[in-house]
């Protein structure tokens, strides 16, 4: 996407090839790097959130059960 609008705005603005070539190549990398950010920080929240969930679920069990070792309500 970042591609495209920076070759659009450069026929729009009648700009170089080689000038709106290059521009678009470094917009195009700048967006690639912040996605690639961007998912790895969205990775780890939703990581989190489900480790946090998990072990919520788990220690609700583990009172409801308070017999059963807290490995075998783990397996469950």
């Amino acid at each position: 996407m970042a591609f495209a609008t920076v070759v659009i705005h450069g026929a729009i603005h009648q700009a170089g090839i080689e000038a709106t070539v290059l521009r678009a190549v470094g917009m195009l990398i700048g967006f690639g790097v912040l996605g690639f950010m961007l998912g790895n920080v969205a990775e780890n929240v939703v990581d989190e959130s489900v480790r946090a969930k998990m072990a919520q679920e788990l220690a609700r069990r583990a009172a409801e059960n308070p017999e059963v070792p807290a490995n075998a309500v783990a397996k469950a």
